[in-house]
């Protein structure tokens, strides 16, 4: 199947989220001992892609490398025995396979006892995401394990000219994300990337800003999202304060806990964004709606 084009505005096709122990933002840039900072999912994730390490296909072309790592638990040291680290990416045409039964350039391998995970592939490659914006080559990935929340990323490639002009590649959060490809002795490349897992993925401030705005519900109502003491917050006319602030949890979703309502939101082509609401009325009937921001 070809690429589709699926966003105008690249600055909402992957947003980053911090997510590490001990890292502190300085206003420029994060830094700590063992960030691990993570993007939001993007529209060509395909989930049940086969266990295997070797994504090779043969005769197909492209540079060869080797993507491995080592996965820790939280205090950014212990290895993380059995996480599931899964993969994804576009061929050398710039192209997903998104429908066949080979999963092309999909997989998901298990760390070993010391953390280690290791897949064989190619080099993917930049590609035109319409309105000539080009996205650069990138790696998704997908790490998840018990007791932790799952990590979400990608990884870009020294020396890629597109990353100066993508918003997420650029963005400081992505910094240790720009991987060096090396030689190895076979003629193709190596790449190295550690993970760290934390329990809670808190927000970016750069993923509050492109959330936050006037949402239109499908029967005309208006839901607005604005951003207060670094957390994105809903208005509320009848709440004390305005509103109440809403957490993180992975995978696009929000929550504010108490009242176990979850904003999930999915980026949609021409810049629109879409908000899926699923929660509680205050008699604890269910309640649930859709908005749009951007049409």
């Amino acid at each position: 199947m070809q690429r589709r084009t699926f966003i105008k505005d690249t600055a909402l096709t992957a947003m980053a989220v911090s997510a590490a122990g001990f890292i502190r933002f300085n206003g420029t840039n994060y830094e700590g001992d063992c960030e691990t900072t993570t993007d939001i999912l993007g529209p060509y994730y395909r989930p049940n892609a086969p266990v295997r390490s070797d994504m090779r296909i043969k005769n197909d072309v492209g540079t060869l490398v080797e993507l491995s790592g080592q996965v820790k638990h939280k205090d950014c040291k212990t290895a993380l025995k059995g996480a599931c680290v899964e993969l994804w990416h576009c061929d050398a045409k710039g192209v997903y396979d998104n429908e066949s039964p080979d999963f092309k350039y999909r997989a998901k391998t298990y760390c070993d006892e010391k953390g280690n995970y290791s897949f064989k592939t190619i080099v993917p490659v930049p590609y035109d995401v319409g309105n000539g914006t080009v996205r650069p080559a990138h790696f998704h990935l997908l790490i998840s394990a018990p007791g932790y929340q799952s990590l979400i990323t990608q990884l870009y490639f020294t020396g890629d000219k597109n990353i100066s002009k993508d918003p997420s590649a650029s963005s400081p959060a992505a910094k240790r994300r720009i991987l060096d490809l090396k030689n190895d002795d076979t003629g193709g490349k190596t790449v190295w990337f550690n993970v760290t897992m934390m329990e809670k993925l808190p927000a970016d401030a750069a993923v509050i800003d492109r959330l936050i705005g006037t949402y239109k519900k499908t029967d005309g109502k208006i839901e607005e999202l604005y951003k207060k003491d670094g957390m994105l917050w809903i208005k509320d006319a009848e709440s004390i304060i305005g509103g109440y602030p809403l957490e993180y949890s992975g995978n696009n979703i929000f929550e504010h806990y108490g009242q176990q309502s979850k904003f999930q939101f999915t980026i949609q082509s021409g810049g629109v964004t879409k908000l899926s609401y699923t929660g509680l009325t205050w008699t604890k009937q269910k309640e649930e709606w859709e908005a749009v921001k951007g049409k």
